[in-house]
């Protein structure tokens, strides 16, 4: 079992333990393993008793042999409680060194409660920290340890410069509500409370990290982001290039953990989450995301059923089928047609005739192939990417193709029929799947 397949295990265990503990909270668990192991900073939006510091917490118990740090901020809030009080002794030579050990500085999880309560004075070193994962303490530049931060905070920020500097920092950006479902209830009162096991460790997270540094983006990829930009300023919507950047890294990310070193459309399905500054706008990105995620699905699916080529093969022939007609119905009433003329539409329509019967039959294996392939779509998917939530309802993309398929396979077969007034030798297809 390789190295990747054994993290990928033990990130399964994991979810399977968190779930456990944290009901209605599938698809945020994935992705705050998502945004760890990519780095990036995570920021949850709710309302006081919604588990945030509870499912964090957890979290960083999974990770063996990390340090744990959380803190409530108020407007009060001074450097000595996030940073480390200043070393006395230090500063009677003069030196203004900060004492950080036990403190956000020297963390490996972090958990900061209504960071937005945030002030000036605890600002400035906040977003080293968050971005560049460094501090400043006196002169010197310091390298924090930090592997994953998770921050939370009944509201946003107001309109504050230092506000949105600090916003922008958490590329993940997740509501989080009460739970509301009745089967919730029933088993909150029975949840598991002995802690968490060790499943994971640094040097795991380390591995991850450097797999996702080698992994590829493809153009059509790059291409899709693009065109998810233009839609979003279309709509007024607008991230910084620093946000495009890291959702690229998060998709690498994705391919990693997957065992890919190139990115895969299904790498790209948790990026709404990553594009919305007010939690209201979440619904609107999800559905132009959705527009170019179907797209870029449907171009990855030519390679195994090309609907583009198929669709050019019948649509140019069908163009051509007055001009076939006509000259079928001249040949039965013995109309005026040079020589030259003949030969050539017979070489034409011999042309069709050939053309048309193989690229039905291609077309016809690869669609009972993609049969195949729906008797299981959602593991086929999972396998895919294994964070994936929900497979069954992506399944619904992989048939809409193929009804696509069929009905190229249709016109084929009619346009073959029109002309030549018999059907495809050997082509039946169960259209009734």
């Amino acid at each position: 079992m390789s190295d990747i397949q054994t993290i990928q295990n033990k990130l399964e265990q994991a979810i399977k333990l968190l779930e456990s503990r944290f009901l209605e909270r599938e698809e945020l668990i994935r992705l705050l393993l998502l945004g760890l192991m990519s780095n990036e900073n995570v920021l949850l939006i709710g309302p006081p008793g919604t588990a945030k510091s509870q499912l964090a917490r957890a979290v960083s118990q999974l990770f063996g042999g990390g340090q744990w740090y959380d803190y409530l901020l108020t407007r009060f809030t001074t450097p000595d409680e996030m940073f480390g009080p200043v070393s006395l002794q230090l500063l009677k030579q003069d030196q203004y060194v900060r004492k950080t050990d036990g403190y956000l500085p020297s963390a490996d999880f972090a958990f900061l409660d209504e960071i937005f309560k945030a002030n000036s004075a605890v600002l400035n070193a906040l977003l080293s920290i968050l971005n560049e994962r460094t501090f400043f303490n006196g002169r010197n530049k310091e390298a924090v340890p930090l592997v994953f931060l998770m921050a939370a905070s009944n509201e946003l920020p107001e309109e504050n410069e230092q506000l949105t500097a600090l916003y922008d920092r958490f590329l993940i950006r997740y509501e989080v509500g009460f739970l509301k479902q009745i089967s919730s209830y029933e088993r909150m009162f029975q949840l598991p409370d002995e802690p968490l096991p060790n499943l994971l460790s640094l040097p795991d997270i380390q591995f991850v990290r450097e797999a996702a540094e080698q992994a590829v983006i493809p153009e059509p990829l790059i291409y899709m982001l693009f065109q998810l930009k233009t839609d979003m300023e279309a709509k007024e919507f607008t991230i910084s290039d620093r946000r495009w950047r890291k959702i690229g890294h998060i998709w690498k990310t994705s391919a990693a953990l997957n065992g890919r070193n190139i990115v895969h459309v299904w790498d790209t399905v948790y990026t709404p989450h990553m594009l919305w500054d007010f939690p209201e706008d979440l619904t609107a990105l999800q559905e132009l995301f959705q527009k170019r995620f179907q797209d870029a699905l449907k171009q990855e699916s030519e390679r195994e059923l090309p609907l583009r080529d198929y669709d050019l093969i019948a649509k140019r022939w069908l163009d051509m089928e007055d001009e076939l007609h006509s000259f079928q119905f001249k040949n039965e009433v013995g109309g005026r047609q040079s020589r030259e003329q003949q030969e050539q539409m017979k070489e034409r329509l011999e042309t069709c005739r050939i053309e048309l019967e193989e690229t039905a039959r291609q077309l016809r294996g690869r669609l009972i192939q993609w049969q195949q392939r729906e008797k299981d779509l959602p593991g086929y998917i999972r396998n895919q990417n294994f964070l994936l939530l929900h497979t069954d309802q992506f399944a619904v993309k992989y048939t809409h193709l193929r009804i696509q398929g069929e009905r190229i396979l249709q016109t084929l077969q009619g346009l073959y029929r029109t002309l030549f007034e018999r059907e495809i030798p050997g082509l039946q297809y169960d259209y009734t799947l």
